[in-house]
């Protein structure tokens, strides 16, 4: 896919990941509507990258705010180019102590919010004659279980599936499906659980891979692929 001019939808746009793909892709002429809950980050975000980027400040688990956006902003004749499932949510607990609100909240940001999106977006993107792309965001937790995480093992795990069957569903009508599988990122989420340390993935470096896996010629499918650190620990002192 050719980047330039074309329109992305990413989700969790206002930080982490989410601000790197948005700059990567406005840096590649792609117009990027970053979807978040907080409209300062989202501001600060445009006045760095440009008019390319449109802030939406928009609650992905909001879905009737989400189907009023995608018809208010989309048609026939203009619709997504690239959406990037990328808002998540973890909280960690032994599973005696997580609360049932904690496992809810957790199932509808990372699973059912990207569900509710992508049926939103996939009519108009079937409705298009182009390649189209949809990239969900999972982690190493969709592809591993570890103690203290199981209500984020089981939503990542769930992404997994869904991608696998939503890939094979859509790639006759030209809509490509990517799961994207990281590792730990040097990003406030990984500031919240644990910290962060010189030897993690550079946002910046992960942006790349986006870019690269949307750049990839109209019949080449790149479905699955897990990015990680080579040397996951953190330096010795």
């Amino acid at each position: 896919m050719q980047l330039k001019g074309k329109t992305a939808i990413i989700t969790g746009a206002s930080s982490g990941i989410g601000a790197d793909f948005s700059r990567a892709l406005t840096e590649k002429g792609c117009r990027v509507y970053g979807l978040a809950r907080r409209r300062e980050r989202l501001d600060e975000l445009q006045s760095r990258l440009g008019e390319l980027f449109v802030p939406v400040v928009q609650d992905v688990n909001d879905y009737k705010g989400l189907e009023e956006w995608v018809e208010k902003t989309f048609s026939r004749k203009n619709s997504p180019d690239i959406l990037v499932n990328n808002a998540g949510l973890g909280l960690f607990g032994a599973v005696e102590e997580l609360s049932p609100d904690d496992w809810d909240a957790m199932i509808q940001t990372n699973l059912t919010s990207v569900f509710r999106l992508t049926r939103l977006v996939v009519p108009f993107m079937k409705q298009a004659e182009s390649v189209h792309h949809i990239v969900n965001i999972a982690s190493v937790a969709g592809l591993i279980g570890n103690p203290n995480i199981s209500g984020y093992n089981a939503s990542k795990f769930a992404i997994r599936g869904f991608s696998e069957a939503l890939m094979k569903e859509l790639r006759n009508d030209r809509i490509k499906v990517t799961c994207i599988y990281p590792g730990s990122i040097a990003t406030e989420f990984f500031e919240k659980h644990g910290g962060t340390h010189p030897n993690m993935l550079q946002g910046k470096d992960v942006a790349s891979t986006l870019v690269h896996i949307l750049e990839t010629p109209d019949n080449f499918l790149i479905d699955e692929i897990t990015v990680r650190p080579l040397i996951p620990k953190p330096p010795q002192k």
